[in-house]
């Protein structure tokens, strides 16, 4: 089942953001998380949450946001962050987090793109990427300043 989040899954989202973020070998410390959920909690901050949920217990998450598309005039989607905990992969979680965004961004009724990123290492990924969209040319650059 996809819904979005809500605050009782507050816990379940940390534990699966902090295993999302050492995946990537990145290290949340609590501050950061305590920031991403108010971001995920507050109306209007421009990126939105969703979760997976396998026997009433929350096994995935997406984090999304739709922006303003120069080349439609509509609105374009970019879905930032994908996990689904090891025990649950394979079951179609991530795919269903995909498909849901890819509803919403329909529904929104506008043309427009639901687009990510994922590392060129993370093959398990691609393999889920590579059935539910089509793999682009564009090369990704990043200034951290």
């Amino acid at each position: 089942m996809i819904r979005a989040v809500s605050p009782d899954d507050r816990s379940a989202w940390r534990s699966l953001f902090r295993a999302y973020g050492e995946f990537y070998e990145t290290q949340f410390d609590d501050d950061v998380l305590d920031s991403v959920w108010a971001l995920l909690l507050t109306a209007g901050t421009g990126i939105d949450a969703i979760v997976a949920e396998q026997d009433g217990t929350v096994v995935g998450l997406a984090h999304y946001r739709s922006h303003p598309d120069t080349f439609t005039g509509g609105r374009d989607w970019f879905l930032d962050d994908l996990y689904v905990s090891p025990d649950a992969r394979g079951a179609g979680h991530a795919t269903a987090l995909i498909e849901h965004i890819a509803e919403l961004a329909r529904g929104a009724g506008t043309p427009g793109t639901l687009r990510w990123i994922t590392a060129a290492d993370n093959k398990r990924a691609q393999r889920v990427y590579d059935r539910v969209a089509t793999k682009t040319t564009w090369v990704t650059y990043e200034i951290r300043p």
